[in-house]
């Protein structure tokens, strides 16, 4: 048995392996999620104005829309418990 203490192993330099952290890998999904409601908004905001017969309601219903889920947006992307 050698006296020596053991060495670590080492990969070799052409192999980086760079782990994401789940701090990072939360964040980046939330940004999907919010390019996602962003596309879906837009389009449901065209369509709700384009073939809507009372923009009296159309419109204050899509401001209360967008404050709400920006509200929403915000504060899961503040990282906020």
């Amino acid at each position: 048995m050698p006296d020596a203490p053991l060495q670590p192993f080492s990969a070799p330099s052409f192999v980086h392996l760079v782990a994401p952290s789940v701090g990072s890998l939360l964040g980046w999904f939330l940004v999907f999620i919010l390019g996602c409601w962003a596309v879906y908004t837009l389009i449901a905001i065209y369509h709700w104005i384009r073939y809507s017969h009372n923009a009296a309601f159309a419109l204050p219903a899509i401001a209360t829309h967008l404050i709400v889920s920006l509200a929403c947006v915000s504060y899961a992307l503040s990282g906020t418990l």
